[in-house]
């Protein structure tokens, strides 16, 4: 198996999608922030402020913003028309759990729209939670799923 992103001059190159069928195309991506006891005390099971406003609403806008900025941050990715870009974000103990699931019609996939909008999600609630704690951990940042390309994905439920 080669590298998808290597020509046959072992050169970085994008991956020539002309040939390729349009098809519904559905990733998701997760990425997880340990945080202290006081970070995880301000969630009952709502979003929640800080004085920069509320957590979970600022980290979704800036993931979104940031799946749809996808070809400008990865060199080799093919700008996508996003169809939807979706979150959730969940508490679990002290690790706040941030999913992102992009979907597009198109010649290739929302992989890496997907861990984009869930990793810039993660460094904004890093960034809204901060005074509270600074040694916050972002972490498990991963591909969770994906359909709709010629080989679909599914993650280990580990």
């Amino acid at each position: 198996m080669s590298l998808s992103h290597v020509n046959e001059q072992n050169q970085a190159a994008m991956v020539d999608v002309s040939a390729k069928e349009i098809t519904v195309r559905i990733a998701t991506a997760e990425a997880r922030v340990t945080v202290n006891d006081a970070v995880a005390a301000q969630f009952d099971g709502r979003d929640f402020a800080t004085k920069k406003g509320p957590v979970f609403q600022t980290a979704i806008l800036a993931g979104t913003m940031g799946a749809k900025q996808t070809s400008s941050l990865i060199p080799l990715c093919h700008p996508l028309p996003l169809d939807s870009c979706k979150f959730e974000v969940t508490f679990e103990g002290r690790e706040a759990c941030i999913r992102c699931t992009c979907k597009t019609t198109g010649k290739t996939g929302v992989e890496m729209e997907a861990l984009t909008g869930a990793s810039i999600a993660a460094l904004a609630f890093y960034d809204m939670c901060k005074a509270l704690d600074p040694a916050m951990v972002i972490h498990g940042v991963k591909l969770l799923e994906k359909t709709g390309g010629k080989s679909d994905y599914k993650a280990d439920s580990k």
